[in-house]
């Protein structure tokens, strides 16, 4: 069907470097994907913290003296662009190392990058747990952005040069595990501390522990061999194939592979993002926007910054708010286990789709169940009963995201890039995630104010049209190797028109 509507699902290099699965590989992607750690910590953290009184008390007093008023919208309890300012502070660090990255990457490796960002994190962290003003917190959080961008650029690229290609999708869904596992502990450390007057600190504070953890971890793995052949460590990169590989497997016709590519890399003279900007890698471009673009637009990260606002705005009262936000980081987990056990076998395309019907269907009925109970304009009181329904709701639409749009946007970036702008075409699709997270976090509680219920709704258009662009325009790469990448865009029925020259070149050089 690579003239058809629906891109092709068949894999043309199969039986290229396939690899086996050791334990050097299984330990090294475990560590590297630990760096899902700290961004995941901070996602659960946030919002958690944010609703602890002793917290709003000491930075954000308009806020509790906005909840105690005698008339209040249940939606617009938390609209302050202060408040706001303190989350999404983060993301625009975050934008700024991510783009930065590209070229540290490139020039200290993946490994390095990981522990740079590690280190920053650390920082950022502890600045935070000892906050005594705004601008403490403020600081914090920028440090704790710059750390994230690097460690989100980073990682996802090691995990997909590491990976054996049959598994590649697995591993690589490791990163959103751990970022799942960090929102996970993090709920549930906030569940625990909101009964202090101390516990936003210890919250805030435990932030340095998954950046310790991956720091020291990142000392003991070596750089990805594709890292090594570009930055010219020859031998190394060899050393590193085999401890990857297994010493019964013959490693010089991939090392040999690397090195060709690496070399075509280096003969271009043109900058990188100016390269990538080039026609033939256009499909390639469209996707590092349009993929990390889709899946704030799905809303996710907006539910898990403030789940606990809006859980407490609903009527669960403020434990079960952060009893809540741990079920809906539980639930993610468990949907990410699924992911990682299908995505080689059913690919890429399958879960996005099915993941987003799930949670179009789930944005729809909490907008329903919202407008019936507290009426259009909000004022009415909910039961706790339909609270519940709201999280049982909400809780299919986390799983939906968990088996799709979470491990995924990670994936496909990481895995579609040639070599020679794989650096740049990852920190443009990090950026891009970073300044959409910073954009919806400073937009969504005023947009929750003014749109109540239909919030919701607005969310919901744009799953709608993230599944049509899935199944439209994003051909099936599981299974192949990533130096035969490019093969995938000429056989679509709308991307080959830009890339027909280049897989021309490519068959030749061949």
């Amino acid at each position: 069907m690579a003239g058809g509507v629906f891109p092709v699902d068949s894999s043309p290099i199969t039986d290229g470097f396939l690899g086996k699965i050791t334990l050097s590989i299984v330990i090294t992607c475990i560590v590297a994907a630990s760096s899902g750690l700290l961004f995941g910590y901070d996602l659960g953290v946030s919002g958690g913290v944010t609703t602890m009184v002793p917290f709003l008390k000491k930075f954000f007093p308009d806020i509790l003296r906005k909840a105690a008023g005698a008339e209040v919208n249940m939606y617009c309890v938390y609209d302050s662009q202060v408040l706001t300012s303190f989350t999404s502070s983060l993301y625009l660090a975050g934008l700024v190392s991510s783009l930065a990255a590209s070229r540290v990457t490139a020039a200290l490796g993946r490994r390095n990058t990981i522990l740079l960002g590690g280190a920053v994190f650390l920082a950022g962290g502890a600045i935070n747990g000892g906050a005594e003003n705004i601008a403490m917190l403020i600081l914090g959080r920028v440090l704790l952005g710059f750390g994230v961008g690097f460690t989100n650029q980073a990682a996802p690229l090691y995990l997909s040069e590491i990976a054996p290609p049959r598994w590649r999708g697995a591993f690589n869904t490791g990163f959103q595990f751990f970022l799942g596992v960090g929102v996970l502990v993090a709920g549930c450390i906030n569940f625990v501390t909101a009964k202090h007057t101390w516990g936003w600190r210890v919250s805030l504070g435990l932030a340095v522990v998954p950046a310790a953890v991956m720091t020291v971890g990142a000392f003991l793995i070596t750089d990805t061999p594709s890292s090594l052949v570009e930055r010219g460590k020859i031998d190394q990169a060899r050393k590193a194939l085999r401890k990857a590989r297994g010493s019964s497997t013959d490693v010089e016709p991939e090392l040999e592979e690397l090195v060709r590519w690496s070399q075509i890399a280096k003969s271009m003279e043109q900058e990188p993002f100016k390269t990538i900007f080039e026609r033939q890698y256009r499909p390639h471009l469209v996707m590092a926007f349009a993929i990390p673009f889709f899946q704030q637009l799905t809303g996710i990260n907006i539910v898990a910054f403030y789940s606990p606002n809006l859980f407490q705005s609903v009527g669960l009262g403020h434990d079960a708010a952060l009893l809540s936000a741990i079920i809906l980081g539980a639930v993610n987990l468990a949907s990410l286990l699924v992911s990682t056990a299908i995505v080689d076998r059913f690919g890429r395309r399958f879960l996005f789709i099915t993941g987003g019907i799930c949670m179009l269907v789930s944005q729809i009925a909490v907008s329903v169940v919202l407008a019936v109970v507290t009426g259009v304009h909000g004022t009415k009181d909910i039961s706790k009963a339909n609270a519940v329904v709201v999280l049982v709701l909400l809780c299919f639409y986390t799983a939906g995201f968990g088996w799709s749009w979470g491990p995924l946007t990670w994936l496909i970036p990481s895995e579609i890039f040639p070599l020679k702008i794989r650096t740049t075409g990852q920190s443009i699709a990090v950026a891009v995630q970073f300044i959409t997270i910073f954009i919806l976090s400073q937009t969504f509680l005023t947009m929750l104010c003014h749109f109540k219920f239909a919030a919701f709704l607005f969310y919901a258009g744009w799953i709608v049209v993230m599944t049509m662009f899935v199944i439209f325009f994003l051909p099936e790469t599981k299974g192949i190797p990533l130096e035969s990448m490019y093969t995938i865009w000429s056989k679509h029925w709308f991307w080959r028109r830009f890339v027909k020259e280049e897989v021309s070149m490519n068959s030749v050089s061949l």
